[in-house]
């Protein structure tokens, strides 16, 4: 776990100094990364806590936390585990950063001249699997990367497993996007209609037909030319999500369920499956650029179904 205090010290002395290189750009990133995770990681030990003996049943789960050192490159990260849990099947959340080499084909999707293949990065990333149908799924990552030049990109989704829930109007779906559109609304008007929009168009499964879920936002290449701009928006995206999934979550957890929400569930759990595989961009740079594959594909849902 992660000296919060000591950290953020560290980072506010950094942000004083408007001339920073890459790598120190690296590491202020890094250090709240790590810190939303350690308050992310404490609130869910708490709903854990908190969810009901009758309806779940068992001990309180804890995270387990697991260094890993890339293959390529240098850095690493720390993989944070929660699985068997009473109110939650299966969580990863994660944290890396990385000095690494990007291959030419990849520098050409990058911004900047497509010449620049070095690259340091920095990234936290979630995805959460409630036990009971009546709690909706999320996902939420936020990363750094710089090349010839540097940017931020990431955002956060809900994916509700019952049909009733998967509509703009229910209840969790408008709680999550006024959270999103708060923190969008405090650095640019235009974020978050933009951001939304970008979230539906990259969540969509084309050989399904149909979104991920209710959306979110999602942005990428983030670069204003004004880095504590950026970083700060980012940072906002990161506590909009710690202030309004536990909610949803404390609203939902004391519903009953059935066995055909149930099943439900399981395959709607089946379009995280085939997005992360298919379409997911993070899964597609971890793989390609050496991440930690325990990791990467710990978002897969711990029991799913197809027809």
């Amino acid at each position: 776990m992660i000296d919060v205090t000591t950290k953020m010290n560290d980072m506010n002395q950094m942000t004083a100094n408007p001339s920073i290189s890459a790598d120190q750009q690296r590491d202020r990133a890094r250090i709240w990364f790590e810190s939303l995770r350690d308050r992310i990681c404490a609130e869910i030990e708490t709903l854990e806590r908190e969810a009901p003996a009758e309806l779940f049943p068992g001990d309180p789960a804890t995270f387990t936390y697991k260094p890993w050192t890339r293959a390529t490159g240098t850095g690493g990260g720390i993989g944070g585990f929660l699985s068997g849990g009473r109110l939650f099947e299966k969580i990863g959340i994660h944290t890396s950063s990385a000095n690494g080499r990007l291959t030419p084909e990849m520098a050409k999707t990058m911004p900047g001249d497509g010449e620049q293949l070095d690259y340091v990065s920095t990234s936290i990333s979630l995805i959460m699997h409630p036990r009971s149908p009546r709690v909706p799924t999320v996902h939420m990552n936020t990363r750094f990367l710089s090349t010839a030049q540097g940017w931020f990109g990431g955002g956060a989704d809900l994916t509700p497993m019952l049909a009733a829930q998967r509509t703009m109007e229910a209840p969790d779906t408008v709680a999550f996007h006024a959270a999103m559109r708060v923190a969008c609304n405090a650095h640019d008007p235009a974020y978050y209609d933009k951001f939304k929009a970008w979230a539906d168009s990259y969540f969509y499964l084309p050989h399904r037909g149909t979104a991920r879920g209710v959306g979110g936002i999602f942005y990428d290449h983030l670069n204003s030319g004004d880095f504590d701009r950026d970083f700060a928006f980012t940072r906002d995206v990161g506590s909009a999500f710690l202030d309004v999934y536990p909610k949803i979550v404390r609203a939902r957890m004391m519903e009953r369920w059935t066995e055909a929400e149930r099943a439900e569930q399981l395959a709607i759990r089946g379009l995280y499956v085939e997005f992360n595989l298919l379409y997911d961009k993070g899964t597609m740079f971890g793989l390609q650029t050496g991440g930690n594959i325990e990791t990467i594909l710990s978002s897969m849902p711990p029991l799913v179904s197809w027809s």
